[in-house]
């Protein structure tokens, strides 16, 4: 069984769609550490109640990020981590990660890449008053939101569409296609 670790920087929603699949048999792998850039995050608790290993650093305290990616990546040694699935990590991964790591790192963002990359793409997609956008999980490169695409599900953006709301359709269709993605990729 492959072991994965789980990158977030938030609640941690995600990583706990990842978890209860894990449970349910829906997805086969090991989920063997969280990697948290905020110490005090939710996903954090998440991992704690799950009894998942977690490691927590705060990239302010590093020269740089290659100074931290390197620690980090002696951890994922250390656990002898197969994958790598971003779930709400709000940083870019360098080469010191994704070298190692090349073809086994995925992410998953809230829009239709190329469509609203980077931050707040839910307030983008909104701004823009588009009819749809929806969710993208994608292999990471050096870029913000560029790597290949594996896979997309698309929402529909009605009228009096809020933050919120559309969050909460993009969240829905987000727990369900990680996992899904992530067993495809990991057991074919």
């Amino acid at each position: 069984m492959k072991r994965i670790a789980i990158f977030a920087s938030g609640n941690g929603s995600n990583f706990q769609a990842i978890v209860d699949a894990v449970k349910t048999g829906e997805l086969k792998a090991e989920i063997s550490l969280l990697v948290s850039d905020k110490p005090e995050a939710y996903c954090v608790k998440r991992a704690e109640k799950e009894n998942i290993p977690c490691f927590t650093f705060d990239p302010k305290r590093f020269k740089n990020k290659e100074v931290y990616e390197k620690m980090i990546l002696k951890k994922l040694e250390e656990y002898n981590i197969d994958f790598i699935a971003l779930a709400g990590y709000m940083r870019l991964v360098g080469p010191t990660l994704l070298n190692p790591f090349e073809g086994r790192i995925v992410n998953i963002h809230p829009s239709l890449l190329p469509n609203f990359p980077g931050k707040d793409a839910i307030g983008q997609a909104l701004a823009a008053g588009v009819s749809k956008t929806g969710v993208t999980v994608h292999y990471v490169d050096e870029g913000m939101d560029t790597g290949q695409v594996i896979e997309q599900r698309s929402v529909e953006v009605v009228d009096g569409e809020t933050h919120d709301s559309l969050q909460q359709k993009i969240q829905k269709i987000e727990h369900q296609l990680y996992p899904f993605v992530l067993n495809k990729l990991l057991n074919t």
